[in-house]
Order: structure tokens, then C-alpha cells, then sequence
């Protein structure tokens, strides 16, 4: 068995370092429901000032961020126009529906090459409805960046803004791995949100927190938010606690993403040159892999990788995501693992 796991499954599985746990039992707390606690209304106003918004909201997850997010935009029976494997509609347990009485209208999302995380516009605004009694009122789009690891072009964002405001309808970026985003396109946290009304971003994983995610928009929606949050039982009293560690993440834990893009793109290259791995990576891609494999493939890996102490998302299709515990060296692991299944080595 390996010195230290090798965990590739999710940038979900990243524990917070000696400093952050010390900011976090230092952290100075108050009762949040009543706005008291300066820890939260630090990391609030922090966030809201990098992404250029006005004001913030500290929910529990990006599942509640988002949730919170489209029932602010959308009332129910309204409509949302969605990627057909956005995390918001297919990974978030159908919320938006059962919680918020919210119609998803999903449009096919690319998954792979050149249009990755991207849906196609003309489907976009023809999905948009007519001002009539029969139909859903479509009131949001919702984004995603990065979405299976490809960060979305500037433009792309751009033209997505010009169909909601010709339409008036809200956008909302579900930006869970938005400062992969940034450091991948060398663009501040601020410029992508301008296209935005509403952005949640997490703080959970590779930023590297334990938990907590932000709503960030206008100062009157976040304010609609925070009812929201309360019905939802997202109100945590003195969460200050946790919140330390998502204020450290952001001042501290961006600029590292950098290396973990460095990692990938090792990876990457390194898998290419085995016979019967076949990636996926483009100049999109941020901290994930895509590898497929066959079955007699997958098997030998399945049965080294427990060896070897690495941990590999199931399925013939890997996406393989690197984060702050996974350093060069581990990569370097990882290869020759995937070396010694495709030479049969089990």
C-alpha cells in the first residue's frame, strides 16, 4: 500500500492545512441569523467585493447557493433554461423542481472538444418562450463555469448576456470552480461575473475549505436570498467557525490553482502516450482529465489502484481531477499505474 492515498475521484475530497485549521479555532464568532457574526460578515463583504457584486450570502453548500440562487430569479411554475448535464439540474437532486416549483428547460451541453460546457445558442434563445397562458414564463439561464473542467469563453458569456437581455431575462452562474476560470484565462474573478445577476462559487473544493459555498449579486436579491437560506434551514448561527476557513481559502488558496492546472496537463500528456488510454484535454481544460478505457483495461487498473493506494472515479470514463493534495510526484504515480495496466500488470 501506497505512503499517502492518491485521491482522484473529486477536488471534494481536499482537507484543510495546518493554518487554516488555526484561523478557524481563532475565528471570532457571533450569531449569524442576526447578522452578528464578523467572521461571516467579513467573508461576505470580501466576496462580494472581488467579484465586483454588492452584496453576499454564506450558505452550507453550492447545492443550497444554487438552489437559493434560482428560487430568488424564478417563482413557481416559471421556467429556467439549463444544460441538459449542469450540475444545477442533474446533480443537485431535482431541487429547483420539488423545492421551488421551478421548470427546467434543458438544452443539450456539449461535453467534449471545441464547444465543451457550451449549449447552442439558437437552441438557447428558442427555447425562451412566448408571453402566453399555455406556457412556463422563462425568467433565468443558468450557466456553468467551468463545467466538466473546460472554463467557458469570454465571448460565449457575452453572447448568453445580449439573448437574456434582449429577452430580460436574469442569468445565473452556477461557478462552483470559478477561479479555476480565472487563473486558467489569467482574468479576475470580477471580470467573468459582470456578465452575471447572480454567481455562487464553493469553497469547498479547490479552494480547499471544509465547507460553504456564496451567493453573490445585488444587495436587494441577496436580501430576498437570506429568506430563502432561513426556509431552507441554512441560517447556522455561529458559523464563523467555518466560515475563517472560506475567508482564508479565498485570500490565500487562488493563485495555487496554478499548479494543479500544471498537474493536469502532465497528466494529460503523460496518458496520451499509453496505448488504450484515449483523453481528452483541450486548451480549455482547467484541473480535470478525461480518460476512456475498456473493460479488460479497467479491470487491471481497478486491481493495481487498490495496490497502490489510488482512488479512481468508477466507470470507463475517468475524469480525473487533480487538486492541492495531489502533488507532481503523485502524478508521476498515477502514470506509471495506467504504464502497468496497459502492459496487462495486475
Amino acid at each position: 500500500m501506497a505512503a499517502e492515498l492518491i485521491d482522484l475521484r473529486s477536488d471534494t475530497v481536499t482537507k484543510p492545512g495546518d493554518e487554516m485549521r488555526r484561523v478557524m479555532a481563532s475565528a471570532d464568532v457571533g450569531d449569524d441569523v442576526y447578522g452578528e457574526d464578523p467572521t461571516i460578515n467579513e467573508l461576505e463583504a470580501y466576496a462580494a467585493d472581488l467579484l465586483g457584486k454588492e452584496a453576499a450570502l454564506y450558505c452550507s453548500t453550492g447545492t443550497q447557493s444554487n438552489l437559493i440562487g434560482l428560487m430568488t430569479h424564478c417563482g413557481r411554475g416559471d421556467e429556467y433554461i439549463v444544460g441538459d448535464h449542469a450540475h444545477t439540474f442533474l446533480y443537485e437532486g431535482g431541487g429547483a423542481a420539488a423545492l421551488g416549483g421551478i421548470q427546467p428547460q434543458t438544452i443539450p451541453l456539449q461535453h467534449h472538444g471545441q464547444s465543451a460546457g457550451m449549449m447552442d445558442l439558437n437552441a438557447v434563445e428558442g427555447a425562451i418562450k412566448p408571453d402566453d397562458v399555455h406556457y412556463a414564463r422563462t425568467k433565468l439561464i443558468c450557466l456553468e463555469n467551468t463545467s466538466s473542467g473546460y472554463y467557458l469563453p469570454q465571448a460565449y458569456e457575452q453572447e448568453v448576456r445580449s439573448i437574456c437581455d434582449k429577452h430580460t431575462l436574469s442569468l445565473h452562474l452556477d461557478g462552483a470552480r470559478l477561479f479555476n476560470a480565472c487563473v486558467a484565462q489569467d482574468r479576475c474573478a470580477a471580470d467573468i461575473a459582470k456578465a452575471y445577476d447572480s454567481v455562487s462559487i464553493c469553497l469547498s473544493k479547490g479552494l480547499g475549505a471544509p465547507i460553504g459555498a456564496l451567493l453573490i449579486g445585488k444587495a436587494d436579491e441577496i436580501k430576498e436570498a437570506r429568506r430563502w437560506r432561513k426556509m431552507l434551514g441554512g441560517g447556522m448561527r455561529q458559523a464563523g467557525i467555518v466560515a475563517a476557513a472560506g475567508l482564508y481559502a479565498l485570500k490565500n488558496n487562488v493563485s495555487r490553482l496554478a499548479d494543479d492546472h500544471r498537474n493536469a496537463n502532465k497528466l494529460a500528456t503523460g496518458l496520451m502516450n499509453i496505448n488504450g488510454a484515449n483523453v481528452v484535454y483541450t486548451d480549455r481544460q482547467t484541473n480535470m482529465v478525461h480518460v476512456w478505457v475498456d473493460d479488460g483495461f479497467r479491470a487491471r487498473l481497478t486491481s493495481l489502484s487498490k495496490e497502490q493506494g489510488v482512488l479512481l472515479p468508477a466507470g470507463p470514463d475517468m475524469r480525473l481531477v487533480i487538486h492541492l493534495g495531489i502533488s507532481s510526484e503523485n502524478i508521476q504515480n498515477v502514470i506509471e499505474l495506467f504504464q502497468s495496466a496497459s502492459l496487462g500488470k495486475a
